[in-house]
């Protein structure tokens, strides 16, 4: 039996802005995405029946069809029935290293290394276009996902334009395990409480996207500043999940308050909240602090460091 192993890295939101309201019921954004290399490694291989099995280590990761991963082999399925019906399943095995509900794209980057696994196991030669197109169907943070590095997304998230490679900038990352916040609620509250600024027509969300482009935080990554990037670090669902949830915001400013920290902010929508150091040294103080001022078994403390890749091959 055919099988491979494949690494999976999160990513964390640099920039997250919300600009306008989109007709699939999804919110017009502009976003810069960034993977770090806190990853999962994700075995899998042809199982000789037709059932898809998914297994993991972690007791809140699902393992049947609510899971990203599954649900990414049934898409390669139903796109190519006849390849499906020559291979088979797959069985599927999960070693958590991303925290769960972190806002990290955990269960994206792991449907993204299904579908690249999927298309080596079953020879189908795809292109990146084309797994990013599939992708999309999944999740808006899937085709991110497969490419990595870093990137302006624009869209719901599923439009990619690739910055250049923004790597070993050192990150503090933390997160409560037992904290989860819903990214619809997160979402549908920010629209409830500030629909007002969105911009309306097309010509003023193309030209808000493109104002991003040429941006501080754009040039400040080209410039690989982890100074100038920290400074320029945004996110707008911090306006309605920081008032609701007083543990990440307490996070937030502890590591504000911390000496060392270049810049902290909520990933995506929350709950883990991420720093800018400028090296492990520093990092590993940063944690220390972190650690000795929450005595609190419930939250996992990482150190980790931005990534130029995406879904890629394990080493043997």
């Amino acid at each position: 039996m055919r099988s491979y192993s494949l690494i999976a890295p999160a990513k964390i939101n640099l920039y997250l802005e919300i600009i306008g309201d989109r007709p699939d019921g999804y919110h017009e954004l502009v976003m810069i995405l960034q993977s770090i290399d806190l990853a999962d490694q994700i075995d899998i291989q042809t199982n000789g029946d037709q059932n898809i099995r998914v297994y993991c280590d972690h007791p809140q990761v699902p393992t049947d069809k609510s899971n990203l991963a599954y649900r990414a082999v049934e898409l390669m399925a139903q796109e190519f029935p006849t390849v499906w019906n020559t291979h088979g399943g797959v069985d599927i095995t999960i070693h958590k290293q991303i925290p769960v509900a972190a806002g990290l794209a955990g269960g994206s980057t792991n449907a993204a290394a299904v579908l690249v696994g999927i298309d080596l196991l079953w020879d189908l030669g795809l292109t990146q276009s084309e797994l990013e197109e599939l992708g999309a169907i999944l999740g808006s943070d899937v085709p991110f996902c497969l490419g990595g590095g870093t990137a302006i997304a624009t869209g719901r998230g599923e439009r990619l334009s690739p910055l250049s490679i923004l790597d070993n900038i050192y990150i503090v990352l933390a997160k409560y395990r037992s904290l989860e916040v819903s990214t619809g609620w997160a979402y549908k509250t920010y629209k409830q409480n500030f629909a007002n600024s969105y911009l309306q027509d097309r010509e003023s969300l193309t030209t808000r996207t493109q104002a991003v482009h040429s941006g501080a935080i754009v040039k400040a990554i080209l410039s690989k500043d982890p100074g100038q990037i920290a400074q320029n670090i945004h996110n707008d669902l911090e306006r309605v999940v920081l008032p609701a949830y007083p543990q990440v915001l307490q996070l937030r400013e502890l590591f504000a308050a911390t000496e060392g920290v270049l810049g902290t902010m909520m990933s995506g929508s929350g709950p883990s909240v991420f720093a800018i150091v400028e090296s492990l040294a520093q990092a590993e103080l940063v944690k220390q602090h972190i650690q000795s001022a929450i005595l609190d078994p419930d939250l996992e403390l990482f150190i980790t460091r931005t990534a130029n890749h995406g879904i890629k091959l394990a080493p043997s």
